[in-house]
């Protein structure tokens, strides 16, 4: 027992020794990789000022494992198709001046543009499930399906309806990818239906306490919301897979609102009736999704089968799941992938460069507003160039602490001469950005660190005017209930009320 007298007798001096050693490790990383030198300093505070507990938090939220992981495995490289080298630029119509965004996008994510496309907005989920699930039920060959949130419920049960009538009456080959985190909203997972079913699933990056080496991956999550189907049709944009997104039709007067000429578009295939609705229910979700066609299909059914190599190991090839595409539409198109990866940073790029090059108006929805300084200067300066800003947000967030910190941010961009709008209830959580009437930017990614430094995100830029236009009809409905927030409301808020919400904002990496 000697021994154990000696490590009892020592234990104190190994565990200050092993503290020493973590914490000089973990400040030595954070000099060394973090970009930002306020975070640099915040977090080599905290590694020693928390004994012990530092070091793991830093592990835990500061290191950015999926990166090197990433690149170590060759996953961007897993799948890479030859392209035509003309694929053409936005056409001149009034918006020459985007040439230099479509090039300096293009340099950012080393994807070229893809003319020919077809675009549709899909309001809430009572405009896009039914056609999502009818496409699952055309689907011959193959079905990739990605979410970030799949929840058990009604809505979730008639995505398992189809997807395994897929695979049993026709044979079609599925793929299943839902987030880990995103499978913890319902309970019992989707996961257990999807097992019941024998439809090929994978969870993205699983963490547990009882698998402590995947603690360091527990705050990267896979927020992107694909399904592609026989390689032909795409589905993306912000919307989850829940029954809250199916709100009914509006019963408050909104066929007076659509005889307004300037909402009007006969050519708009968007019901604009879903835009405003009279739904009580709990959980209730505004959302936009978008039904993709032509070319461009191609580089989203590649996201999946990166995303679906890097969690499985599987390689996902050939003809059934890549078939040959013939243009559709009108609409240039990119996808821009972004993550704590090689892509870092893609979706940050493209939102400066927008906001440099836009010369008239910049149209932005986004259900969450944690801008960082960069993107407030830049809102501001293009504010001061005499663009037209007007930053549409939900009234009431289904995250209050989002909110609290969004809030403590406002004064910076209205003091500039940017446009604040709120809108009713129920909660929107869709994500449009528009700039000057012929750029449009959809997808998953949110404006706050979250979407643009730790998630895995997908968003698409269109260029065309007739999609703008259809797109800014989806804004000018919002902003028709939408209250203007002003500087004079911001500061009359009370010192408690300012105080919390400041407090909220120090969070705001972590919301």
């Amino acid at each position: 027992m000697d021994w154990l007298d000696k490590i009892s007798q020592f234990w104190p001096h190994l565990v200050a020794g092993f503290d020493l050693l973590a914490a000089v490790l973990a400040s030595c990383h954070a000099l060394l990789h973090k970009r930002d030198s306020r975070a640099a300093t915040l977090w080599i505070g905290i590694v020693w000022l928390l004994p012990l507990f530092g070091p793991i938090l830093y592990l835990v939220l500061g290191v950015n494992r999926i990166r090197r992981r990433a690149v170590s495995l060759g996953v961007h490289q897993t799948v890479s198709r030859a392209v035509p080298d003309d694929l053409g630029e936005p056409q001149p119509d009034g918006a020459e001046h985007l040439k230099m965004l479509a090039r300096v996008v293009g340099r950012v994510v080393e994807r070229p543009l893809t003319p020919g496309n077809k675009i549709q907005p899909l309001v809430n989920g009572d405009a896009a499930f039914p056609a999502m699930l009818a496409a699952i039920d055309s689907a011959k060959k193959s079905i990739s399906f990605a979410s970030y949130i799949f929840d058990n419920d009604p809505s979730g049960m008639q995505f398992i309806a189809a997807l395994r009538r897929a695979i049993e009456e026709r044979g079609v080959e599925v793929r299943v990818l839902v987030d880990a985190a995103g499978t913890r909203y319902s309970f019992p997972p989707i996961t257990w239906k999807l097992h019941h079913a024998k439809i090929p699933f994978a969870r993205f990056l699983p963490s547990s306490l009882l698998q402590p080496w995947r603690v360091a991956t527990i705050n990267l999550r896979n927020h992107r919301k694909i399904l592609v189907v026989d390689g032909q049709i795409a589905f993306t944009g912000g919307m989850n897979i829940r029954h809250g997104n199916i709100l009914g039709r509006s019963s408050r007067g909104d066929e007076a609102l659509t005889e307004k000429s300037e909402i009007r578009n006969p050519k708009s295939e968007i019901d604009l009736s879903l835009l405003t609705s009279a739904a009580t229910k709990k959980n209730a979700v505004q959302d936009l999704h978008f039904r993709v066609e032509g070319p461009v299909v191609t580089r989203l059914q590649e996201a999946f089968v990166n995303d679906w190599a890097f969690t499985t190991g599987e390689i996902l090839d050939g003809e059934k799941w890549f078939p040959e595409l013939k243009e559709s539409g009108n609409v240039i198109a990119r996808v821009i992938t972004d993550g704590p990866d090689a892509d870092f940073d893609k979706l940050r790029w493209t939102l400066l460069a927008a906001l440099a090059e836009a010369q008239t108006s910049v149209q932005i929805v986004t259900p969450y507003f944690l801008p960082d300084i960069a993107l407030i200067a830049a809102l501001n300066l293009t504010a001061l160039r005499g663009v037209r800003v007007d930053i549409i947000l939900p009234a009431k967030n289904n995250l209050p602490p989002v909110h609290w910190a969004s809030r403590s941010l406002w004064w910076q961009v209205l003091q500039r001469g940017c446009h604040l709008w709120l809108t009713p209830p129920p909660f929107d959580h869709s994500k449009l950005m528009i700039v000057d009437g012929h750029w449009v930017f959809l997808g998953s990614a949110n404006w706050d660190a979250r979407s643009l430094r730790l998630n895995f995100e997908l968003n698409v830029e269109c260029y065309g005017r007739e999609f703008a236009d259809e797109m800014e009809l989806v804004i000018q409905r919002k902003l028709h209930a939408a209250h203007e927030v002003t500087l004079a409301e911001v500061d009359a808020r009370t010192i408690p009320g300012k105080l919390r919400d400041a407090l909220a904002r120090l969070f705001s990496p972590f919301l």
